[in-house]
């Protein structure tokens, strides 16, 4: 069976997020690994975020991490190198974001300020199922269990612990593609 490619989303270093999500979002990296899936995030070329520390535990825990870097070269922050580097060429809020989301199955979404934000509207609009974790704060409690707009077209799908975001977005994933992608 394919592996599903599952997107982790959430706050940049500037946004001074505390200790407690970085380890809820090491432990979605690890379960990904373990669940045998791909891990899919955006590369950032001038700090850390939540989803580059999830990519960090995702490839101890043996798993495979896609970085989607907005950069015309290979250049990103820190020592840590996903498998695959893919680069955009398209700068971050100007395009980087949709080929990201747009090679997801899936998303969660952890925290998030404008960037996440961004990639969930993406992932609105292309019907791709997000899930939001709602208890850190950011645009991913905001708009847990519900809908961007009037159309209803997609619901934000809550999770709690680390263990039920990545189940809930296994079985959402798997559907999104089967419904998809073929």
């Amino acid at each position: 069976m394919r592996k599903l490619q599952i997107g982790v989303m959430g706050s940049a270093a500037d946004l001074n997020y505390k200790n407690e999500v970085v380890k809820f979002a090491k432990k979605i990296g690890k379960l990904i690994a373990l669940s045998n899936n791909i891990l899919v995030y955006g590369a950032e070329i001038e700090y850390s975020s939540l989803s580059t520390e999830a990519a960090k535990e995702c490839s101890k825990n043996g798993g495979i991490t896609v970085g989607i870097a907005p950069s015309k070269n290979r250049k990103i922050y820190g020592d840590y190198r996903p498998d695959v580097l893919i680069s955009s060429g398209m700068e971050m809020g100007g395009g980087r974001e949709l080929a990201l989301v747009l090679s997801c199955d899936v998303i969660i979404a952890i925290a998030g300020g404008s960037g996440t934000l961004t990639e969930m509207v993406i992932a609105y609009q292309r019907g791709i199922p997000i899930i939001t974790i709602s208890k850190f704060g950011g645009w991913s409690e905001k708009l847990s269990d519900s809908y961007f707009d009037d159309r209803k077209r997609l619901k934000c799908i809550t999770a709690t612990t680390e263990e039920e975001a990545v189940e809930i977005a296994i079985e959402e994933g798997e559907k999104y593609y089967e419904n998809n992608e073929r």
